[in-house]
């Protein structure tokens, strides 16, 4: 279930997606944390990730710890 606070306003997409529907979106969640959706569906679920879990995440992306092709 999406949570209203989070379904209208505060998403960002990535710079690289040229304003196409083919990526996800990104909002910080309050205290902490971070909530992912599909940018073709957003009026559809959300995934919400603890504050500690997306900083790993974040860690793991930096550190090439995720192949990337």
């Amino acid at each position: 279930m999406v949570v209203p606070e989070i379904a209208v306003r505060g998403w960002f997409k990535s710079s690289f997606s040229a304003q196409a529907n083919d990526c996800v979106e990104t909002r910080r969640l309050v205290p902490g944390g971070m909530a992912v959706r599909d940018s073709k569906d957003p009026g559809g679920p959300a995934l919400l990730f603890p504050a500690g879990a997306w900083s790993s995440f974040l860690s793991g992306i930096k550190s090439g710890e995720f192949p990337t092709d």
